[in-house]
């Protein structure tokens, strides 16, 4: 992966480079769903979602309340916020599609209080709903697209999850019970 554009590190001590290059690197690495996006040749943001699977289930084991799933879902979208705007600064395009830390990090939001452990087929089901209403993106979430830098990113992706969420829910009571 090569950076592009001028060095903003340039004239710093090369100690106080290091830790913001490390941060950047880090921020672009996670903000790629862990390079998944630099990778995947199509659809990156439904590959870059992959590692929101495993978190959701990850969740769903250590965390049956659906309020401590609800908490930390809520502080994984105010981290994606940074986590984005870096990666976005560093890959310098707006809401670069190989951006995915909106899609896997946010992710587990779809699925809070949901069964997935017993009931598996819920699995792949919600990976269908959750990236169809991501691509829609109903109202008022494509809107929330043009927010500055992370919030952008991430806006219109946490309304989308809402969405979802009702959805999985819906579908769950409709076919699960």
């Amino acid at each position: 992966m090569g950076w592009k554009g001028p060095d903003p590190y340039a004239g710093q001590r090369p100690e106080a480079t290091l830790g913001a290059s490390f941060t950047r690197r880090l921020c672009v690495w996670v903000g790629t769903g862990f390079g998944i996006g630099l990778v995947a040749p199509v659809a990156p943001g439904t590959f870059g979602s992959l590692p929101g699977v495993a978190l959701a289930l990850a969740l769903a084991a250590w965390l049956p309340a659906w309020w401590a799933q609800a908490a930390l879902c809520a502080a994984l979208a105010l981290l994606a916020v940074p986590v984005c705007a870096v990666a976005e600064d560093c890959l310098k395009k707006k809401d670069d599609g190989r951006i995915s830390a909106d899609e896997w990090m946010l992710y587990p939001i779809a699925t809070i209080g949901l069964p997935l452990l017993d009931a598996p087929w819920l699995i792949p089901l919600t990976f269908l709903v959750i990236r169809a209403l991501d691509v829609l993106k109903p109202p008022p979430a494509r809107r929330l697209q043009y927010l500055p830098r992370g919030w952008g990113i991430v806006a219109d992706d946490l309304v989308a999850q809402l969405y979802a969420l009702a959805a999985n829910w819906g579908l769950w009571l409709w076919l699960g019970r």
